[in-house]
């Protein structure tokens, strides 16, 4: 069907470009870190620059590990990971999903993003994450990475 636009394929097209360019460089990405195998000690990855210079865990240390661990199935020392990141992802995920449904069809799916207390929720989340993963007793420090 031709429309004075012109074809309904190249307007979908035009739609899907931007979430096909997020998924080829979230693609890149992960096959970067499938390849480096972020587990190994002293491998090419570079390490958390918080844990290298203070000695601590950032609430991002151990993502690159989490996503290794997810992309290989294994779910537990993914969440022993970063647990956190792993929820994360999983968000990101629909996140990145209702964004592409609405491109597609032109009808926008609310995602949890736009809720008006999602980055205040956001930042106390990583925030408490930050600090509970450093606490120095149990149970807490099965969380040190």
């Amino acid at each position: 069907m031709v429309t004075r636009q012109g074809s309904v394929s190249a307007k979908l097209g035009a739609r899907l470009s931007a979430p096909v360019l997020v998924a080829a460089a979230s693609a890149v990405g992960c096959a970067g870190i499938w390849l480096g195998d972020p587990t190994t000690p002293n491998g090419p990855l570079p390490t958390c620059p918080t844990k290298a210079l203070l000695g601590i865990d950032c609430p991002g240390c151990g993502s690159m590990r989490m996503l290794y661990s997810l992309m290989h199935g294994d779910l537990l020392a993914a969440a022993r990971f970063n647990a956190l990141g792993l929820v994360a992802v999983g968000l990101l995920v629909w996140a990145y999903l209702a964004w592409t449904y609405g491109r597609v069809t032109g009808r926008r799916i609310r995602g949890w993003q736009h809720n008006r207390w999602a980055a205040l929720v956001t930042l106390s989340l990583v925030s408490v994450w930050f600090v509970v993963r450093n606490l120095p007793f149990a149970p807490f420090s099965a969380l040190y990475v």
